[in-house]
Order: C-alpha cells, then sequence, then structure tokens
C-alpha cells in the first residue's frame, strides 16, 4: 500500500472524507459518485472480502499494520495518515474506529436473480432511517434470510451509519432494489414467494400462526417508520401479519419488529 501523510487538507484526493457529518451531502454524493464509505478495519475488511474494491483509506499511523494485511491486494490504493486532530478536521467527528475507506460501489445484482435461489426475503419499503436499516440487515444475517430487497426509496444500505450499525452486514447480505410494486408483485410471485406484509389490520394473522404454516418461499415486507406500508404495498400482500402486543402496545420499532419476525420465520 502507498502511506502518504496529510501535509494538507486541500488535497482534492481527500475529498472522499471530508465534510462526513454533512449528511444531506453524502445521501447526494455517494451513490452519485458510484462510492460508499467502509468505517473501521472490520468493515473495511468485510468489504474486500466481499469483492468491494478500495479506492483510498484514512487511518492514524498506529492501524497501519493491521490495514497492512487487510489491502495486501490492492498496493496500488493510497493510505492517508495523520494525527487525530488532523483526522478530525478533515472529516468532522473523531475517528475513533481505526480507519475509514473509500470503496468502489459495486453493480446491484438484478432482482430475479437474487430471488432464483432464496427461500426468505426481506423487503424494506421507504425506511428512511438508516440506523434502521443497518439494524435490519444485521437482524437478516443473523436470523439466515437469504436477501434484503428495498424500494426505489428506501434508504442507502451503503450510507456509512447503515454499514456501521450492520456490523458490516450489509456488505454480507445479498441486497437490491427492487422496482415499483406494479413490477415488484409479479416478480416475486412469478419467483413462488408468498409477499407477507408485516402490518396492523383487522384481518392480520398472527405471527406464530402464520410461521407454523407451510409455506415454501416468503417476502416480508417491512414499512416506513411514521406511516408503515403503502397502500400498494398492502395490495401486493398476500396476507397481512401481525406481532401480538400486551399492555396497550401496538407495534415495535421496525428494526426491531423485523427481529421477532424473522426469528420465527427462521429457516429450520
Amino acid at each position: 500500500m502507498r502511506v502518504t501523510p496529510i501535509d494538507g487538507l486541500g488535497r482534492p484526493e481527500l475529498a472522499d472524507f471530508s465534510r462526513l457529518t454533512d449528511v444531506s451531502l453524502r445521501r447526494l454524493q455517494e451513490p452519485a459518485g458510484g462510492l460508499y464509505l467502509a468505517e473501521s478495519t472490520k468493515v473495511i475488511g468485510r468489504a474486500i472480502a466481499a469483492g468491494h474494491v478500495p479506492r483510498a483509506v484514512l487511518t492514524r499511523e498506529s492501524w497501519l499494520p493491521d490495514l497492512e494485511r487487510i489491502l495486501a491486494a490492492f498496493p496500488e490504493v493510497t493510505v492517508f495518515v495523520g494525527d487525530g486532530a488532523v483526522l478530525e478536521e478533515l472529516t468532522g467527528y473523531h475517528l475513533h474506529r481505526g480507519a475509514i475507506a473509500s470503496m468502489h460501489r459495486p453493480v446491484l445484482p438484478d432482482p430475479a436473480t437474487l430471488l432464483a435461489d432464496a427461500r426468505l426475503v426481506v423487503v424494506l419499503e421507504d425506511i428512511v432511517d438508516h440506523t434502521n436499516v443497518g439494524a435490519i440487515f444485521r437482524a437478516a444475517a443473523g436470523m439466515g434470510a437469504d436477501a434484503v430487497l428495498v424500494t426505489p426509496r428506501c434508504a442507502d444500505p451503503l450510507y456509512r451509519r447503515s454499514v456501521r450499525v450492520s456490523m458490516g452486514t450489509v456488505l454480507q447480505v445479498p441486497w437490491t432494489r427492487l422496482p415499483e410494486w406494479s413490477e415488484a408483485a409479479p416478480l416475486l410471485h412469478d419467483a413462488g414467494f408468498t409477499i407477507a406484509a408485516l402490518a396492523l389490520a383487522d384481518d392480520a394473522v398472527p405471527l406464530d400462526r402464520f410461521a407454523a404454516e407451510a409455506r415454501e418461499r416468503i417476502a416480508l415486507v417491512l414499512g416506513s417508520e411514521g406511516d408503515g406500508l403503502s397502500r400498494s404495498a398492502l395490495r401486493a400482500a398476500d396476507v397481512v401479519v401481525t406481532i401480538p402486543m400486551r399492555h396497550g402496545v401496538d407495534s415495535l420499532n421496525v428494526a426491531a419488529a423485523s427481529a421477532v419476525a424473522l426469528w420465527e420465520l427462521r429457516p429450520r
């Protein structure tokens, strides 16, 4: 790897790492620029193991031995090194996880390819909180879901916070974006999936009863934090499933609900 001490914050090569606390700027730049940010040596290692290619790395000198091992296959990658004060001035926050890398985004697979061999998939409809997206990916990985599919307006799974909260599992669980429901529903049905919407409804089936029924392929649909699932999603669903609650509580946070539902539906 090419180790380069930071001798000035105006270098154009450092632009990937500047103003990281500006959420709206990152939302615009990361997808459009074909990059995402992997934070911590552990996450960088998982990204590379998943076949993703680093463009540049930012770190402190003490983390160079770890990075040398992780970046062994990428000797052309520049590793920018600075002290804590310089890194904080550049990024806008205290870099305490060892390193951060700008990574080239992989091309997303065709949804039909992911569905071909899957049995349990999670569909995220318009979930806007990156923390929730990351937590759902972590639950999907831990409970054995085969893939995650996100709608066009869902938050970016490769946004820095999503990657961090997921503990890097967004780099392990296959995922892609779905088209609108008018195309997504036939795609799921053609692949043999039962579309199960997790929502509140008078005719909703309790989760444990639904899980007990023999269904070969399930697409579990989770809705946005405020409004829940759209009418289009509910119309596309074959069944509405609910988690029975007590003490007047009507629902859980979407990430918590995903973990409960995926545990019940986990591969046996």
